[in-house]
C-alpha cells in the first residue's frame, strides 16, 4: 500500500515505481507554480521523479539530468515547454546567469531545479520545494511545500 499524502507534504516511496503515483498529486500540489525546486543528495532519486512528472505532461523524449549541459528542454504533450536544470556542475553563479536562468526562470514555463542551492540568488521566492531523503531502510520520504 502506498503513504501517499501530499496534502499534509508528505510521501513515502517503497520503490521507484511509487514515483509514478506521485508525480501526479505533485503536479495538483503545485498548481500554477511553474518553479520547482528538487533537494537531495546524489542519487536520491531527483531526476527519477522528475522524470516521472514529466511523464504524467505526456513527454515524450527521453528525460535525463542535464549535469553537463546545465538545461534540457522538453514538450509536454499539450505543447507547453518543461526546462530541466541540474546545477550539481555549475562552479560559478554566473555561469547560470550567462545561459539566462533568469530568464527561464520568468518564461512562466515549468522549470524543474536539481541542486537549486547552487543558484539560490536567481530562484523567484514563488516556488515548489521538493525535497528527498533516503531512509536507511532504502525508502524515500519526498517532502513537498510552498513557498510564496
Amino acid at each position: 500500500m502506498v503513504n501517499l499524502q501530499v496534502a499534509e507534504g508528505l510521501f513515502i516511496a517503497k520503490n521507484p515505481d511509487e514515483l509514478k503515483l506521485l508525480a501526479p498529486k505533485l503536479i495538483d500540489f503545485a498548481g500554477d507554480d511553474n518553479i520547482w525546486l528538487f533537494e537531495g543528495e546524489m542519487g536520491a532519486g531527483k531526476t527519477s521523479l522528475i522524470q516521472a512528472i514529466c511523464q504524467s505532461f505526456g513527454v515524450v523524449d527521453q528525460v535525463t539530468s542535464p549535469t553537463y549541459s546545465l538545461v534540457q528542454e522538453y514538450q509536454a504533450s499539450n505543447g507547453d515547454t518543461i526546462y530541466h536544470f541540474d546545477f550539481y556542475r555549475l562552479n560559478h553563479l554566473h555561469e547560470a546567469v550567462e545561459i539566462g536562468c533568469e530568464e527561464y526562470f520568468d518564461s512562466g514555463n515549468l522549470c524543474f531545479l536539481e541542486w537549486p542551492g547552487l543558484v539560490a540568488p536567481l530562484i523567484p521566492a514563488k516556488n515548489v520545494l521538493i525535497t528527498i531523503e533516503v531512509q536507511e531502510d532504502g525508502f524515500r520520504t519526498i517532502k513537498i511545500a510552498r513557498n510564496d
